[in-house]
């Protein structure tokens, strides 16, 4: 089937393509298309989140400081996260389990294989040890990153559609995607031109909607001590049971549901848990974006000492009654007695 978008005679959308290509190679490196979906919305969010926490008053950039620590971490629980739900594709008879150097091993993350589910286990661990490093609450870094992890999200789907993958039950809605019959995911018995439903785009577009309601909740000073994140997980998590409600991907099937289904419901229970903990625990508002006894770094630098009038050198002459007859000199001037020994330092 042609990979063009197709009309109908009213010129309505017909189908959708999928992309011809999901890589490319420079020189002996091959870039694949998914991976630079999920870089691109890592740096967004990056970009959003430093824009939030400094209006909230913190050190520009921290939040790199705290990436550091939850990207990689993030990274590692989506693969763990995938592997534990699909252990089918790794363990058994015939699977090439440990192997690094060979295909379908539980290291090879190249060859695709993350869980947003295990991601945000990781990286709630790791934004935990980045804000106890940085000094940020933890619940400020979150209400901060909410947006842009939505946003990264959304961006980071569209590396499903350049792989051919995760697709929904066939469809005849002019939106359906266009899936090659040769395609590994492709359902025996299904004729070739069998449109499915693009359920890369439904969570895109959810997922977009959701960045526009939190970054307007978020103007709301209610939506503080992780309140904002706790809607975060709820939006997302609430779409995700209808997405994987019809996607047709192998899943492990836990009590008639699939695990990503089960894993949203816990989602959407943990979002109002903290709603409901943090509405009673914290009745104000955020004192300060850092922890009692943390302050910005860049404030206590030495360049900002002259802020304090404590904090410098005094030259100018004193005046004349404060030096004390008798004072022993401690250097000569040719019209005045000195004052005593440090009397310029105060």
């Amino acid at each position: 089937m042609s990979l063009a978008l197709h009309s109908t005679f009213t010129g309505v959308l017909a189908s959708i393509p999928s992309p011809p290509v999901s890589y490319i190679d420079l020189g002996p490196l091959r870039i694949h298309f998914y991976a630079l979906c999920i870089i691109a919305g890592i740096i967004a969010a990056v970009i959003l989140t430093n824009h939030r926490l400094t209006k909230r008053g913190a050190e520009p950039w921290v939040v790199i400081d705290i990436s550091i620590l939850a990207v990689p971490i993030a990274i590692i629980g989506a693969r763990i996260f995938h592997v534990l739900t699909h252990p089918n594709f790794y363990f058994g008879e015939g699977k090439n389990t440990w192997n690094p150097f060979e295909p379908g091993s539980v290291w090879a993350i190249w060859e695709g294989g993350i869980a947003i589910f295990g991601a945000l286990i990781g990286g709630a661990i790791g934004a935990y040890l980045g804000c106890r490093w940085t000094g940020i609450r933890f619940w400020t870094f979150a209400d901060a990153l909410a947006p842009g992890l939505l946003l990264a999200q959304a961006m980071g789907r569209f590396g499903n559609w350049f792989n051919h993958e995760l697709f929904g039950l066939p469809t005849d809605l002019p939106w359906g995607l266009e899936i090659e019959s040769t395609n590994s995911a492709f359902p025996p018995g299904l004729p070739e031109g069998t449109l499915f439903h693009p359920t890369f785009l439904y969570e895109v577009l959810w997922n977009g909607l959701g960045v526009l309601v939190l970054l307007w909740l978020g103007r709301k000073l209610f939506f503080q001590w992780g309140r904002l994140f706790a809607i975060y997980l709820i939006w997302y998590s609430a779409g995700r049971v209808v997405w994987e409600s019809i996607r047709i991907d192998p899943s492990e099937i836990i009590l008639g549901l699939r695990s990503n289904v089960w894993a949203a419901i816990i989602g959407i229970v943990v979002g109002i848990a903290i709603l409901i903990v943090q509405s009673r625990r914290h009745l104000g508002l955020e004192p300060s974006p850092y922890k009692p006894g943390r302050a910005r770094k860049d404030l206590d630098a030495d360049v900002q000492s002259q802020d304090n009038p404590h904090d410098f050198v005094d030259v100018s002459e004193p005046p004349s009654e404060e030096v004390s007859a008798g004072a022993t000199a401690t250097s000569t001037a040719p019209t005045r007695t000195a004052p005593t020994s440090e009397a310029g330092t105060r």
